[in-house]
């Protein structure tokens, strides 16, 4: 029986973002949508990564709002704990 081992140290990656204030156009727009207009909201690097291409954070958020909004037989708590595990499972901290 083999056995999974994982990693304890992870080096970050750097990735070119576009920041929230210095956003234009399509990206300014998505990024309004995740902060509701707030100015004093972060945005989370998950979502930063795509602003080079806003058609990827367009499509990363339309996934999310489905599976974590959209009609569904679990509960908004089912769902959440799900990711919870999952991200558990892939040692990630979002």
């Amino acid at each position: 029986m083999s056995s999974v081992v994982y990693s304890t140290k992870r080096e970050m990656a750097w990735i070119k973002v576009i920041e929230p204030n210095e956003a234009t156009g399509e990206l300014k727009r998505l990024y309004n949508h995740v902060t509701k207009g707030e100015e004093d909201v972060i945005v989370d690097n998950i979502l930063t990564i795509h602003s080079l291409h806003p058609k990827t954070l367009e499509a990363h958020l339309m996934i999310y709002e489905e599976l974590m909004h959209g009609e569904n037989n679990l509960s908004k708590q089912q769902r959440e704990m799900i990711g919870v595990v999952v991200s558990s499972l892939n040692q990630c901290v979002y």
